[in-house]
Formats: structure tokens, C-alpha cells, sequence
């Protein structure tokens, strides 16, 4: 068990963190919205009913949509793109192992299943951590709208407005600002990590070059 717990610590770490500031969320969105809602002259919510809320639905997977459409873009571009320098970058003179055809080792026994299998569901596979982050991205955006129109109608309806659909919420500034706003940061901070790991260092973390490694090494080892 210990091994095991060992072996899995960093993914059961950011789970946990997650968990924890997903639950303060959710506590304290539900808190800022039924005052909200007295302010208004409305009742307040439950936890329960808060959960299924637009006000939670929008403020959750715009944030969430931020996320895999950083990860999604980070990991194609990484695949061509070049950082001199960076711990975060392919060296442009050197060769790297993931760019080797994975078609001449079909053979091996601990291949991955689409290696061994060859064909679609290899061409598939050599580029399925893009597509499954960016297939995320989608996802999540479709149900930000989704809330986002939701929780825009409940507040028209508060003020005597007239509600509107999904489609027509995407064509709402509210909308764009609210995913331009996560989408901006997102990127600062992915390009604000790309250039600190040039000439700044974490001992142990693989995420850094060496501490020793002169600034213009490139990649991580």
C-alpha cells in the first residue's frame, strides 16, 4: 500500500487539492449567491439547489474550459514550437524521443495496444492527448454556455427582462469576456513558466533543468 501511495502521490495530491478548493467553491459561491438573491428580495437556496444552479454551472466549467484549452494548445504547439533555453521546450539540435516512429517497436510486448495494433488506431493514439484535452475543452465549454444562459435568464427574469437561448447567450460580450478573462491568464501564466525555467531552477522537479545546466540548455535533462 505504501508503494502504491507512493507511486500515485502526485495525481491523489492534486485530486485532493482539487477537492478541497472545489468544496470552499462551492460553500462560498453558494453564500455570495443567496445574498444575491436577499438583496433581491429573492429566497435563498440550499446547497443541493445551489449545485444545480447557473450560477454554479457558469462559474465552474468557465474556469474548467480555461484549463483544457491551455493544456489542449500547449501540447500541440510543444510539438513543433521551440523555447531555447527552456525546461518546458524541445531541443531544436538535438533528437528526442518523442519523436520517434513508435512503427518499428509494433513488436514489443509492452507497447501500447494502438503501437501493436498499427494503422487508424495508431495514427489515432500518436496525437490522442490533443485531441482527448481539446475533445474536454469543447465539453465544458458547451456547458458554460449552457449555465452561463441559465443563470443570465434567471437574472433577467429578476429584473423584468426577457429570457434568451443558448445560442443567443453566445452571441453576449458577457459570454466572450467571461472565457477571454480565464483564457488570458491561462496563457500568461503557461508563457510566464516557459521563460522563468530558462534561468530559474526546482531541484527535484522535473518540470526544471538541473541546477547546474548553463541557461541555454534546452529541455528538462
Amino acid at each position: 500500500m505504501r508503494r502504491w501511495l507512493r507511486d500515485h502521490s502526485l495525481t491523489l495530491t492534486m485530486l485532493g487539492l482539487f477537492a478541497i478548493f472545489f468544496i470552499g467553491q462551492t460553500i462560498t459561491g453558494m453564500r455570495s449567491y443567496n445574498q444575491d438573491q436577499i438583496d433581491h428580495g429573492e429566497t435563498p437556496v440550499a446547497y443541493s439547489s445551489y449545485l444545480r444552479s447557473g450560477h454554479f454551472v457558469e462559474a465552474t466549467f468557465e474556469n474548467w474550459e480555461s484549463e483544457f484549452l491551455q493544456m489542449g494548445l500547449y501540447v500541440a504547439l510543444t510539438a513543433f514550437l521551440i523555447q531555447r533555453g527552456s525546461a518546458e521546450s524541445k531541443d531544436p539540435d538535438a533528437e528526442e524521443p518523442v519523436d520517434e516512429d513508435p512503427r518499428p517497436k509494433s513488436a514489443q510486448p509492452d507497447a501500447p495496444w494502438p503501437v501493436r495494433r498499427r494503422g487508424a488506431a495508431l495514427a489515432v493514439y500518436e496525437h490522442s492527448l490533443t485531441v482527448a484535452l481539446l475533445l474536454l475543452f469543447a465539453a465544458t465549454f458547451v456547458i458554460h454556455a449552457m449555465g452561463g444562459a441559465r443563470h443570465y435568464n434567471e437574472e433577467q427574469l429578476a429584473h423584468g427582462g426577457e429570457a434568451i437561448s443558448t445560442i443567443a447567450f453566445l452571441q453576449t460580450a458577457r459570454f466572450w469576456f467571461e472565457s477571454f478573462q480565464n483564457w488570458q491568464s491561462e496563457f500568461l501564466s503557461v508563457g510566464v513558466l516557459v521563460v522563468f525555467s530558462i534561468f530559474l531552477r526546482q531541484r527535484n522537479s522535473p518540470e526544471s533543468k538541473p541546477v547546474a545546466a548553463p541557461h541555454s540548455a534546452t529541455g528538462s535533462s
